[in-house]
């Protein structure tokens, strides 16, 4: 069976979405599709991705009225709140320990959730 080798875009709607490009760009390092194609896209590291629909009445994205939650890998959770937080974004950071690693939650300016993981050295890759 042939199958997908990864994400090749996330598309979302956004009130005003130059503004939130940059603010993606500005706090997390994701970079907007460039205008021309001499500039180069937003590219992840290798590592895992996990794809899983959720129940259309969970509350673990927070507002209800929302369809999607983002969950972007990081080296270093700690680094990566401590330096979101110095831009005024609040961050929670999950105190547990789970096998597969550490989570914080955010929200962009649109309030759109986030998740951060850190993976455990298993799950690096």
């Amino acid at each position: 069976m042939e199958r997908v080798t990864g994400i090749g875009g996330f598309f979302f709607r956004a009130k005003d979405p130059k503004a939130l490009g940059k603010w993606y760009n500005d706090n997390l390092g994701v970079t907007s599709t460039p205008g021309n194609y001499d500039d180069p896209p937003w590219r992840q590291g290798a590592g895992t991705t996990v794809f899983e629909p959720f129940k259309q009445d969970t509350t673990y994205f927070g507002d209800m009225r929302l369809q999607w939650m983002i969950n972007f890998r990081v080296r270093d959770i700690d680094k990566m709140a401590a330096q979101l937080r110095a831009n005024g974004i609040a961050v929670e950071i999950d105190p547990e320990n789970y096998p597969n690693g550490r989570f914080a939650k955010l929200v962009d300016p649109e309030g759109n959730p986030i998740q951060l993981w850190q993976a455990g050295p298993e799950d690096e890759g």
